[in-house]
């Protein structure tokens, strides 16, 4: 589980609340199931105008990658790069056939089976650069959802504020109405605002830097898959992907 997630959400409603509680209100004062009903149910209906309904599944889905950050690991990626390469070298690139079978990754094994094809290195890189741009195109529409989501849900939340308001005036003359039809008014653009700002956006944000990961590992495998392709040194492919990681390059793998 990815504990900034977690810290961050907590921190985030957290001071509302604690807010609300030091200014000397009561938390009933902001539940309000019905500002909550106009806020999210609009929110997620100009979500759906705006998106398929697959994106949009899709996108749900996705949003466990904020919490549950996927198990691919670099290091990983760069292991298996390396006993593949020293397998080539020692039986030639038709034995990496087997591993083709075995592998899991779906862009891994469509890699692996160019290489055991034989397929131009210049190809290669094209054929695999045009696998990773659809899964980029792909993968990137779940962050839009989640941002775009937090772009309507201040605005829904100014709608609930109008119909609150609205609410007060036509009850003018019944003092007992204004105090409830007010507070649904304000609350709907609290309402707004943090659906925006501690789960929407927050999420898309994570989830584009949860795709940034997975792109940087499809690039070394590029990376690897035409190195092997080459004939290169298995020692000197280790070195030319570790360059990949955040700590960079040969150092990274004496700071493990």
């Amino acid at each position: 589980m990815d504990i900034a997630t977690i810290i961050g959400l907590i921190l985030g409603f957290g001071a509302v609340i604690g807010g609300q509680i030091l200014e000397g209100g009561h938390v009933s004062a902001i539940i309000q199931p019905t500002a909550a009903l106009i806020v999210l149910g609009g929110t997620m209906g100009a979500t759906f105008v705006s998106f398929p309904l697959e994106s949009i599944l899709h996108a749900l889905k996705d949003a466990r990658k904020a919490l549950f950050p996927p198990k691919d690991d670099p290091e990983a990626v760069i292991k298996n790069i390396i006993n593949y390469a020293a397998k080539a070298r020692r039986n030639g690139l038709i034995s990496l056939e087997q591993e083709a079978q075995t592998v899991k990754d779906a862009f891994t094994k469509k890699g692996i089976s160019l290489v055991v094809d034989g397929i131009d290195p210049q190809k290669l890189r094209e054929t695999m650069e045009i696998e990773l741009n659809s899964f980029e195109e792909h993968a990137k529409v779940s962050a839009e959802i989640f941002e775009a989501a937090g772009g309507y849900a201040p605005t829904i939340g100014i709608i609930g504020a109008v119909l609150g308001l609205i609410h007060v005036m036509n009850n003018l003359s019944d003092s007992s109405k204004l105090g409830a039809g007010i507070a649904v008014a304000f609350v709907a653009t609290i309402y707004g605002l943090m659906t925006a700002n501690i789960i929407c956006i927050p999420c898309g944000t994570k989830l584009k830097k949860r795709l940034q990961e997975a792109i940087l590992q499809k690039e070394m495998v590029i990376e690897g898959l035409i190195a092997i392709q080459n004939g290169e040194n298995p020692h000197f492919i280790e070195q030319k992907l570790r360059a990949y990681l955040p700590e960079g390059g040969a150092g990274a793998k004496k700071g493990k």
